[in-house]
């Protein structure tokens, strides 16, 4: 029988599933599977998978309960195995390497961190402080500019954009990062330029969270920074 999968953790983790609704509402209760020492936890896999909220919000509320209670490897919504043999040959496959993850991951949550500039403000901002940006602009409002003048401006505005958001993306990771265990970044979607994941240590959790408040007030409003967490470590399994 299929079985659908959550995470991975030590054997000796307390594992308390009790009360968790399984993906797919099934009324058998979630359980684990056991090789050596590792354990990972799984429920009957539904006919019909789809990332419906409710089951992505029974996934989740799986993470979150394990993590309570110590290390975890989460695995993201969808995952399944044949059976339960299936599952065991994995842990015994890749058993050293999943013990190192949970021993990197001990006493970690992740954090993911967005940021984006808002586009008339940093506009405004490089015709301020950029003397070739502002010349040119004035030429092109005052009627007075060479038919090449706009495409100019606009290679300048795109590649001093693209200077800026890297010079401050780069600026507030390597703020944060003596607050990290590690940091991950993925591509940014939408008007963010900076989107990253932080590993960090529930020992300078504070730390961490205060600084990237501290980074975001001095900012300022230009700049709108969405941070999401405590998280399950996903990006780092």
């Amino acid at each position: 029988m299929a079985v659908y999968v959550y995470s991975i953790t030590s054997k000796e983790h307390p594992a308390r599933l009790d009360g968790l609704t399984p993906v797919g509402g099934s009324d058998r209760p979630l359980r684990t599977v056991t090789s050596a020492d590792l354990s990972a936890v799984v429920s009957e896999a539904p006919q019909d998978l789809r990332p419906r909220r409710k089951d992505v919000l029974a996934h989740q509320a799986v993470q979150e309960r394990l993590m309570a209670d110590g290390a975890v490897l989460p695995l993201r919504f969808g995952f399944t195995a044949p059976d339960e043999d299936a599952v065991r040959a994995v842990l015994e496959d890749r058993a050293v390497e999943y013990q190192e993850k949970l021993k990197n991951l001990e006493g970690c949550v992740e954090y993911h961190l967005k940021v984006s500039w808002d586009e008339d403000s940093l506009l405004r901002r490089i015709l301020d402080e950029n003397d070739e940006a502002r010349r040119l602009n004035e030429q092109i409002r005052g009627g007075t500019a060479s038919p090449d003048m706009p495409l100019m401006l606009g290679e300048l505005i795109a590649n001093e954009v693209e200077a800026r958001q890297q010079a401050l993306g780069a600026g507030i990771v390597e703020a944060l990062r003596p607050f990290v265990r590690d940091d991950a970044a993925t591509a940014p979607a939408g008007q963010d330029f900076l989107s990253v994941s932080f590993l960090v240590d529930d020992t300078k959790e504070e730390m961490f969270l205060a600084t990237q408040l501290s980074l975001a007030n001095q900012v300022g409003e230009e700049c709108d920074f969405r941070l999401l967490g405590p998280l399950p470590p996903y990006s780092f399994v």
